[in-house]
């Protein structure tokens, strides 16, 4: 399993978004909560996700 990456935009107040990705899924989480609830996507869909971000949609 690949580690755990703290995304660029999260604050230094302890906000922070973490991502772990894979060929086939990735694993989203509050870095603030690791022990609950992890989302995961599959690989096209995280993809999508990173597109609208990046494009401004999201």
């Amino acid at each position: 399993m690949s580690e755990w990456h703290k995304s660029s935009y999260s604050d230094t107040g302890g906000h922070c978004a973490e991502v772990r990705e894979t060929t086939e899924f990735a694993n989203f989480r509050d870095s603030k909560y690791p022990d609950e609830a992890v989302l995961t996507f599959d690989s096209a869909e995280w993809r999508a996700f990173l597109e609208g971000v990046r494009s401004g949609e999201v």
